[in-house]
């Protein structure tokens, strides 16, 4: 049994305490002394013995209560502390002042390729190959930035807390390390919490629906996925929800804009660099997204825009999932999906020697098409109710609706911009609009012009030239939507051959 004796401190009192356990030829087997605590451990001791225990207890001054406990504090400490260090996923080492293990978790055991035996005891140096390193941690106080070590060869990210004695020395330190896929799976929620599956893709148009449906069949299928469509029609929002709904919902998503970046930054941020790559560099090297993503998908959006070196590089990565950091020695092999997307034509580009015709071959083994705002106006009047309703919230307003000819008008827009341009559209009326209804000059709709036709006022040559106008202007004027011959093809609804021909007469290019 274990008792807890609360006794008014005085000198010697616990040791008068263990005496009337010893005269009583009472085996004790552990104590901790808190005071005004005595905890004592003593196995002989049972429910019938308490009593008179007690009554002997209690006859030794300052002693004020004798009661069962059901562990003793330390010994609750310790299993507590084992139980939080056995459910952290990522390798925990407590060293002393000199840096050898004192305490360490099972995802560090298992780290180590050792038993706990022979890991209590082990210098860090031993186990990270690294002696400037811990060399630095020791004299420097366990106070580092974060860098990166590499334990039975795997790389992990290295945290250091110091632990300071009541005096204020250095005892030791708390080291954390943190496997890059572990990092991968909380920066992805973190900025993807609120990204859902296909039910945030809106839109009711069969169109839409068929799309949807495809999408869901694709996303089951672990392959490279090439999402085309005009800028703003919401192909990240598709890559998440094929995302969801494949086997890597619940691992990494990551997204790079390979345009909004320069190559030797986008060849960083993707594949990561080792220490001391280049000047600027973090100390111990950085992951990429494709060291982060282990497991799950990354999007590359804006696949044209990728440098042919990168080009290359990711070519490498889709045969066989290897690559090399930047300034790195150490192949890295990772096991991801990659989902890209373009509102260009790869194949011209392939034509004019701007893309790889092997790497779009890799890329482009599954297809969706997302189809532009004006080729499903029945799903502008409710995306819009959507945004508005959406606007309202985040600008703190109450519901607005839309005038009869503010939806008209919005139903004869083109919609260049597509769905991302409706939506600033509409969070724009919101937030300059003074009254209750939106109109059609809160929209602020940009006047699209349309080509001249002859007979509305200007002059007219032949029957041939009229048409022969007629013809370019339209032409040109889709182009600019549908930079592509089979996509203008596709989109008059005729040849390509035919449409190819008229581009080369009038020069559009």
């Amino acid at each position: 049994m274990r008792i807890d004796v609360f006794f008014s401190d005085r000198v010697g009192i616990a040791q008068e305490v263990l005496a009337e356990l010893a005269r009583r030829r009472l085996n004790v087997t552990a104590v901790e002394v808190d005071p005004p605590h005595i905890f004592i451990e003593a196995p002989a001791v049972d429910q019938a013995s308490l009593a008179e225990l007690r009554e002997q207890l209690m006859g030794v001054a300052g002693v004020r209560t004798v009661e069962p406990v059901g562990m003793l504090p330390g010994a609750q400490r310790r299993l507590y502390l084992d139980a939080l260090l056995a459910s952290q996923p990522d390798p925990v080492f407590a060293v002393d002042e000199s840096g050898c293990v004192v305490v360490a978790n099972g995802a560090a055991i298992a780290a180590c390729g050792m038993d706990e035996g022979s890991l209590i005891g082990t210098s860090m140096q031993a186990l990270i190959g690294n002696p400037a390193l811990l060399r630095e941690l020791v004299e420097g106080g366990y106070h580092l930035p974060v860098c990166e070590v590499a334990i039975n060869g795997e790389p992990y990210l290295l945290e250091t807390m110091p632990l300071h004695e009541a005096g204020g020395r250095v005892a030791g330190a708390v080291m954390n390390l943190h496997a890059p896929s572990r990092i991968g799976e909380r920066m992805s929620a973190l900025q993807n919490y609120d990204a859902g599956g296909f039910d945030a893709i809106l839109g009711t148009s069969p169109v839409i629906e068929q799309l949807k449906q495809r999408a869901a069949r694709m996303a089951m299928v672990d392959a490279p996925l090439l999402i085309t469509g005009e800028t703003g029609t919401g192909k990240e929002l598709l890559a998440h929800a094929c995302h969801a709904g494949s086997s890597r919902r619940n691992q990494p998503f990551f997204a790079l804009n390979c345009a909004a970046l320069p190559e030797s930054l986008a060849e960083s941020e993707l594949f990561g660099y080792a220490a001391g790559a280049f000047t600027g560099a973090l100390r111990g090297g950085k992951p990429g997204l494709l060291e982060l993503a282990d497991g799950g998908t990354v999007f590359l959006d804006e696949i044209g825009e990728m440098s042919p070196y990168l080009q290359a590089k990711l070519l490498r990565f889709l045969n066989d999932g290897s690559f090399r950091r930047v300034g790195g020695d150490r192949e890295v092999r990772m096991n991801v999906r990659i989902i890209s997307a373009t509102h260009r034509a790869l194949e011209d580009m392939v034509s004019s020697g701007h893309f790889r015709q092997d790497l779009l071959f890799r890329l482009n083994v599954l297809n969706l098409q997302v189809p532009p705002l004006r080729e499903r106006p029945g799903d502008i009047l409710p995306l819009a109710q959507s945004f508005l309703s959406r606007a309202c919230t985040q600008a703190s307003r109450p519901p607005l609706r839309l005038s009869q000819a503010a939806c008209a008008a919005m139903l004869s827009n083109p919609w260049v911009g597509n769905v991302r341009q409706l939506q600033n559209v509409i969070f724009r009326a919101v937030t300059m609009t003074e009254g209750n209804i939106i109109q059609v000059e809160d929209l602020e709709l940009a006047q699209v012009a349309t080509p001249a036709v002859p007979g509305d006022g200007t002059e007219v040559g032949s029957l041939d030239e009229a048409i022969a106008e007629f013809e370019k202007n339209l032409l040109q004027r889709l182009y600019r939507e549908h930079p592509s011959s089979r996509r203008l093809a596709r989109r008059l609804g005729t040849s390509h051959t035919a449409i190819a021909n008229r581009l080369r007469r009038y020069g559009i290019a």
